[in-house]
């Protein structure tokens, strides 16, 4: 089954890992995550299969994290709530997310793809 892997193109990060996907002649569909930004809900079930706290998904080295001063928005915000803002903006989301339903990774470190996908 092809993996799903939500990036934005113009990002570094994104391509080291398509390119990792691609040495790995591994499947995978791409989104453009600022075109077809996930859901709320779509986010919501990334979160809870990724393990991770929620807060892991924001990018927050993005310039519309400082801009829209969302450390402090999200700093008591529930799960739900952050989904929410997730979801506002692809610009707002840590990528690349890859998952192939149920499992999840967030960014791109080598060695977490190799366990994860190989």
């Amino acid at each position: 089954m092809a993996l799903t892997f939500y990036w934005y193109p113009n990002c570094g990060t994104c391509k080291k890992a398509k390119k990792w996907l691609e040495d790995n002649q591994i499947e995978y569909r791409a989104i453009h995550i600022v075109e077809e930004t996930p859901t709320k809900e779509e986010l919501l079930n990334l979160i809870e299969k990724s393990e991770l706290p929620a807060k892991k998904f924001f990018n927050t080295s993005g310039k519309k994290y400082r801009e829209l001063n969302i450390k402090e928005k999200i700093k008591d915000a529930s799960k739900e709530e952050m989904a929410e803002i997730l979801s506002s903006d692809g610009m707002l989301i840590k990528r690349p997310i890859v998952t192939d339903g149920n499992k999840v990774t967030v960014g791109f470190k080598e060695d977490i793809f190799t366990e994860k996908w190989l």
